[in-house]
């Protein structure tokens, strides 16, 4: 939430404004945020008696129904807006159709939205809320790793346009983000493995004690979802550390540049380049695929700049290729890393501003990097790729069903064909229109785009709508 402090003052010439935004959100840790005797998110909603939530289908698959009771046990109404983002669905019409479901709900000024889903989801419906009636408060339960550690720490929201991330959006804090891991329980490993990438983004250049620990644990943090499947206690112990002080570090960096006003940002670390290369391929990259090849590529130009030592610059690789994120794409090449610079140029006023690793745990930012230094770089990153597994790919690295769910029809029934969502499969189909206090959104235009495109984790065939 924000409030502002303005003066304005008469000058020969016309008049003067000057004012001062206060922004202030809480996060909440807490396990099983759905459990009855929690009451932190229902204390929320008491004063209205009601809730609208934008959910992700997945999660609404596994967790729809104790949700639906958590809120029906403490007299809440609660209306549920279905929803899929992709990459290629983080789109203008999906932000619509959360708008049109705003509106039939009958939004009163100042009622929280809630949010609940990965950072896609978080993104969009954040951004609708931003622009509905130009500032409408919500309330954030990321589920994924990346929205817990990433998305949820930023009060950036936004929608791709065209074949950019992140083209439109705007700056907009929510009033409260409650942190509950124990979603990772179910949470698909590749989606683990691909929130892994923003927590090395952030160790190795802010903060060594937990690059550490990821190194240390880093199969086993896999596996064991954080800690949050299966009942070893020192791993569990070890991903709660990592988290909480990845969340604070990110907090830390972020809190004094909230707007973005500096540009010189050592969480951009892996944003160089991935913005344009990550939307490139026919079936999108994985967000933390993307931004490892950028990370791998840009310690290997700081290698060969003399920035990271050749320990560091191994160690870092290495890293990447136990926990299976990408290092290297046939797509990455010399013609996207220049459209890439280009774009990102525009983006960040006219200098590169790279962030690197340098030395491992802190950072250094490049401005002056020419294009065939680039060039160099990345031919011998290419080289370097062939002595790693799969040859610096990752496991998984394309998004696919567990990224998007599946097409919902708003106007037939759900295909009846189960499918495995968040790690589980629902146990039958959901009658689009049925009076269950669910909202749903068709967004088949969206995932035709994200067809499986010869990729085995590909997406499932999209029905066309009738």
């Amino acid at each position: 939430m924000s409030d502002l402090k303005a003066t304005v003052i008469e000058t020969t010439s016309g008049f003067h404004v000057e004012g001062y935004e206060k922004i202030e959100y809480d996060f909440t840790f807490l396990d099983g945020v759905f459990e009855t005797q929690n009451r932190q998110l229902a204390q929320l909603y008491e004063r209205w008696g009601r809730c609208l939530a934008i959910m992700d289908k997945n999660i609404f698959d596994i967790y729809g129904s104790k949700m639906q009771e958590y809120f029906k046990y403490h007299n809440v109404e609660l209306k549920i807006h279905q929803t899929m983002i992709g990459e290629k669905a983080k789109s203008l019409e999906t932000f619509t159709q959360i708008v049109d479901s705003m509106t039939d709900f009958g939004i009163i000024r100042k009622e929280p939205v809630l949010v609940v889903g990965g950072g896609l989801v978080t993104d969009v419906a954040g951004f609708a809320c931003a622009a509905y009636r130009r500032n409408t408060n919500y309330i954030r339960i990321p589920t994924t790793v990346i929205g817990l550690i990433d998305a949820s720490v930023s009060i950036k929201v936004a929608v791709n346009y065209g074949n950019y991330k992140n083209r439109l959006g705007a700056y907009h804090a929510p009033m409260h983000t409650i942190l509950d891991f124990g979603f990772l329980r179910t949470l698909p490993e590749a989606q683990v493995r691909n929130g892994f990438a923003e927590l090395i983004k952030i160790s190795s250049c802010a903060h060594l004690p937990t690059f550490n620990l990821l190194d240390k644990y880093c199969e086993q943090l896999i596996s064991t979802k954080f800690g949050r499947a299966g009942d070893n206690a020192e791993v569990k112990q070890a991903a709660d550390e990592i988290n909480r002080n990845g969340i604070f570090e990110m907090l830390k960096l972020e809190t004094p540049n909230l707007h973005e006003i500096g540009l010189d940002r050592v969480i951009a670390y892996g944003h160089t380049w991935s913005p344009l290369h990550e939307l490139t391929p026919p079936t999108p990259l994985r967000h933390g695929h993307a931004i490892s090849i950028d990370m791998a590529y840009s310690a290997t130009l700081a290698n060969i700049r003399g920035l990271l030592s050749d320990e560091e610059h191994r160690r870092i690789l290495k890293l990447f290729s136990r926990c299976g994120l990408s290092m290297d794409h046939e797509l990455f090449n010399e013609d996207i890393l220049a459209k890439a610079t280009a774009a990102i140029l525009k983006t960040r006023d006219g200098l590169l501003r790279a962030a690197v690793p340098s030395p491992l745990g802190s950072c250094k930012f490049l401005n002056d990097v020419t294009d065939e230094e680039m060039a160099a770089a990345l031919r011998r990153h290419k080289a370097l790729m062939q002595e790693y597994p799969r040859n610096g790919a990752g496991i998984e690295a394309y998004v696919d069903a567990s990224d998007t769910g599946y097409t919902v029809n708003a106007a037939v029934e759900e295909p009846t064909k189960e499918v495995e969502a968040n790690g589980q499969k629902p146990t039958e189909p959901v009658v689009a229109g049925a009076k269950d206090g669910v909202l749903r959104t068709g967004l088949t235009s969206e995932l035709k785009d994200l067809a499986a495109n010869g990729h085995s984790n590909g997406l499932p065939t999209v029905q066309a709508q009738t």
